[in-house]
């Protein structure tokens, strides 16, 4: 059973999303808040696989709320989904430095919200309803200033390295390991591996970790299809 808690201040929207979720057998709802200090408190308490949080909300805006569940070691198995009205807000590069695991706009397709609260909760795959993949290679590509240091990646090792490269380029683990022709569980541990040592929230994070220190240039993770997405676990 995959627990949800939903944060938004729009009665209307809580109420369709409750009824989409109460909808799925492997699907429970274990709290609603109308503003993130709730949000937070509810996570606290309930400890939900995944959090569905309104990017704009009253008192705590929803990336200083996600900011705080992704430092929270206690809430380190805690993913978070952003919602957010429109697809090009500015925020949602921020929530993926935040520690968000992905966002959908609130006017996507019921069954891709549903897919990726079960993907996210997998903690196997990078979120990509949407505009998910192009927003972070537009993210990736802009000349901010990084919050991640380079050095960083010195910390692996080679096949570490190749890993945080297949993981940008959106393999799965089952795909990485026939890449490197390990088997599928080896391939889990190296990723595991390498997000302990990047201090990586999620798979989401490695992506962007493996942009920002110029690991991987935008335009040239490697080796996909034009048109395939390829982000499952």
């Amino acid at each position: 059973m995959i627990r949800v808690l939903l944060a938004d201040d729009q009665r209307l929207v809580r109420a369709g999303l409750r009824l989409l979720i109460e909808s799925e057998p492997d699907l429970e709802l274990v709290g609603e808040a109308t503003n993130d200090l709730r949000a937070l408190q509810l996570t606290r308490s309930q400890m939900p696989d995944v959090v569905l949080m309104d990017i704009s909300m009253p008192e705590v805006d929803g990336l200083e709320a996600t900011r705080q569940i992704a430092r929270d070691e206690l809430l380190a198995s805690v993913k978070v989904i952003i919602l957010t009205t429109y697809s090009t807000d500015e925020n949602v590069f921020e929530a993926l430095r935040s520690g968000a695991s992905g966002f959908c706009v609130k006017d996507t397709e019921p069954w891709e919200l549903l897919q990726a609260i079960r993907v996210v909760a997998s903690g196997n795959a990078l979120l990509s309803p949407g505009p998910t993949r192009h927003l972070i290679n537009e993210f990736v590509s802009r000349p901010e200033v990084s919050h991640v240091i380079p050095t960083q990646v010195e910390w692996l090792t080679e096949r570490e390295r190749e890993v945080l490269r297949l993981v940008a380029a959106g393999f799965s683990n089952r795909e990485i390991a026939s890449r490197l022709v390990v088997s599928p569980a080896s391939a889990k541990t190296h990723v595991s591996r390498t997000m302990r040592k990047l201090h990586a929230h999620d798979r989401a994070q490695l992506v962007v970790i493996a942009y920002e220190t110029g690991l991987v240039a935008p335009g040239h993770a490697t080796g996909r299809t034009p048109g395939q997405t390829g982000l499952s676990g």
